[in-house]
């Protein structure tokens, strides 16, 4: 069973638990699953022990109360390596943290140690197995992080999304994943893949546990643990990758669809548009474009220290000109605008996280298919855990909410993650 951060603060808030004692059950759980899942890069956890235990009444008034959190690791800090899953920055040591961990930290929350990536927030598989079933990946490039929520080794971690890097791994391991607005989180200390597209965000058990780390972490009235949720509006979309999704995905979201429709939810179609289509093909442009740059010395000086995958699409990348770059730019902007008009009778879009339950492969991370346009549109993201398929693998449902609307994105998603726990009995 995995941890549930709100109901370890709240026993922590009671005086039921302590810090150290909520450290304790993902050291216990570290030392049974991590050998076989590989979810970490760096742990330190007699050093989270000890904060947990020196600094126990100051914990206690944060709104984290001490719980454990996991960085990834492209994200810097300070006590910890930060080696963005590169060969590259083997054994690097920043100087400073990133502003989410120094954020994390003021919230409360203490980093037990920093959750693998894949290279450099790419594709190349980086080990990490999916605790789900040990044959199938976990997704990336967020795969530390997502397993080891799974395997409640962490209450809640965090990490970043350029393409699908969240909501992916987060269908693929059976958790809740939330991809805030863009901007919503400081990217600050955090290594750039493509600055008009990498969003942080967090892994969690439930829909509430997310939503509550995110509101912690960020300053933000993003808790919805208070009241049952009104039912949505939901827009149930079936893009022009439909026929990509798997039977069974599109099964879970028409099932998805019906059970949050008959617990009081409005549920209509969200027609394909072609302006769209155009600015999921964008997103590539984009994202190719800004790496290509955003990773200028690691290509110029250690192309050799670079794996294939990545070194491929760099190569690729340096024939994009400014032209195609700002076409892209400007095709995103009217697709955005476009969006906005449509969900003006939406809360939010229903769409699937991914094309199918985890791929029976650790050397691919899956396919970022139906993440790229949300997250090219800096839309609030959330993955909805809940619904598997016939061989019990997770199949995650998406949420997609309006830009700055993140509240409203997770308090739907919520709802239907209520109704289908109450379709499972």
């Amino acid at each position: 069973m995995m941890l549930s951060a709100l109901d370890l603060a709240r026993r922590i808030e009671r005086g039921e638990l302590t810090a150290a004692a909520a450290i304790d059950l993902c050291a216990d759980a570290i030392a049974a699953r991590e050998g076989d899942i590989g979810a970490f890069a760096a742990l330190d956890i007699a050093a989270a022990r000890r904060v947990a235990r020196e600094r126990a009444d100051e914990l206690a008034a944060l709104p984290l109360r001490g719980l454990a959190i996991g960085i990834k690791d492209i994200i810097d800090t300070a006590d910890l390596p930060t080696e963005y899953g590169s060969p590259i920055y083997r054994g690097h040591r920043p100087r400073a943290d990133a502003a989410l961990v120094v954020l994390t930290r003021r919230a409360g929350g203490v980093i037990l140690g920093k959750t693998v990536t894949t290279e450099l927030a790419f594709l190349q598989p980086a080990g990490t197995r999916n605790p789900r079933n040990l044959a199938h990946t976990p997704g990336g490039s967020s795969s530390g992080s997502a397993a080891a929520v799974a395997a409640a080794m962490l209450p809640a971690a965090i990490g970043t999304q350029t393409g699908g890097s969240v909501i992916r791994p987060a269908a693929f391991c059976g958790v809740a994943g939330f991809k805030p607005s863009y901007k919503l989180l400081p990217l600050v200390g955090v290594k750039c893949f493509a600055w008009h597209l990498d969003t942080a965000g967090v892994f969690a058990a439930g829909v509430a546990d997310a939503a509550f780390v995110a509101g912690a972490i960020s300053g933000r009235d993003l808790r919805i643990d208070g009241a049952a949720p009104a039912p949505p509006r939901i827009a149930l979309a079936r893009t022009h990758l439909w026929s990509q999704a798997s039977p069974a995905m599109q099964a879970a979201i028409d099932t998805a669809a019906r059970l949050a429709e008959a617990a009081g939810a409005r549920v209509s179609e969200f027609a394909p548009a072609e302006i769209l289509e155009s600015a999921w093909e964008a997103h590539a442009v984009i994202q190719d474009y800004e790496a290509f740059r955003a990773l200028a010395f690691e290509y110029d000086c250690h192309r050799d220290q670079i794996g294939p995958l990545l070194r491929d699409l760099l190569e690729r990348a340096a024939g994009i000109g400014a032209e195609s770059y700002d076409a892209a730019r400007r095709t995103t902007r009217r697709a955005r605008q476009f969006l906005a008009e449509r969900m003006a009778d939406a809360d939010v879009i229903l769409t699937p996280s991914a094309p199918g339950a985890a791929p029976e492969s650790l050397a691919s991370t899956g396919s970022a298919i139906f993440n790229r346009l949300w997250t090219l549109m800096g839309a609030p993201c959330v993955n909805v855990p809940g619904l598997t398929d016939r061989s019990g693998l997770p199949l995650g449902v998406q949420v997609v909410g309006r830009f700055g609307r993140d509240r409203a994105a997770l308090q739907a998603a919520h709802f239907v993650e209520i109704a289908l726990a109450r379709a499972r009995g």
